[in-house]
């Protein structure tokens, strides 16, 4: 993002029991809206490893030990994420991080998941990701998903935290593209947004002309 826009001084810092690993597609990596790595600087304890590059690399870890791993996506034989059981390890979630169609692929690419139980969300509220497009009706951003995952493993409040976030991230980048006004972007905006106003030009020395 712009420096005058940024969100780092709004990230929390979100200690789970939970560990997350990003699984993320390679042309992922290099996009500005990519909203995974924005979620793993909320999570000291989470970590993203790239997948597809051309380069040879060994294979990564994805897994701890002394964990339950689980694979977040509604594959067929997905079952629902729920609240763990008391006594139960904690888990690693194992999160693809891409479009619908590259995320669908990880487990029958990633020889590392073979065996690992896929997990899927409830039904819930349509995504607020509005910076891209996917056919698929039921997709979240990586953020989203994960948000709503630690909802059920963390409890209420990481999930807010994370969402707001989200909610702040997309909003800047939307009011900066000319497609959302002053007032209607979460949290308002700072100071040093005045000189990435899209508007700019628009408007009057007076302030007589308005979004």
């Amino acid at each position: 993002m712009h420096r005058g826009l940024c969100v780092c001084d709004r990230l929390p810092r979100l200690v789970t029991r939970t560990r997350v690993v990003l699984v993320i597609h390679r042309a992922e990596d290099r996009k500005s809206t990519n909203t995974g790595r924005l979620a793993l600087a909320c999570l000291p304890s989470g970590r993203g490893v790239v997948r597809g590059r051309l380069e040879a690399a060994p294979s990564p870890v994805l897994t701890e030990d002394g964990t339950e791993p689980l694979l977040l996506f509604p594959h067929e034989d997905a079952e629902p994420l729920g609240p763990r059981p008391p006594g139960a390890p904690p888990v690693t979630l194992v999160v693809p991080d891409g479009t619908w169609r590259q995320a669908s692929k990880v487990r029958a690419r990633t020889p590392e998941l073979a065996g690992i139980r896929a997990v899927s969300l409830p039904a819930g509220t349509p995504s607020r990701y509005r910076l891209r497009t996917e056919a698929h009706e039921a997709a979240l951003s990586t953020m989203e998903a994960l948000a709503r995952a630690l909802g059920i493993l963390e409890g209420p409040a990481v999930q807010h935290a994370l969402e707001k976030v989200f909610d702040t991230f997309v909003h800047r980048t939307l009011w900066v593209k000319g497609d959302l006004d002053d007032a209607d972007v979460l949290g308002g905006l700072p100071p040093s947004a005045e000189r990435h106003d899209p508007l700019s030009g628009l408007r009057t020395v007076e302030g007589e002309t308005s979004r």
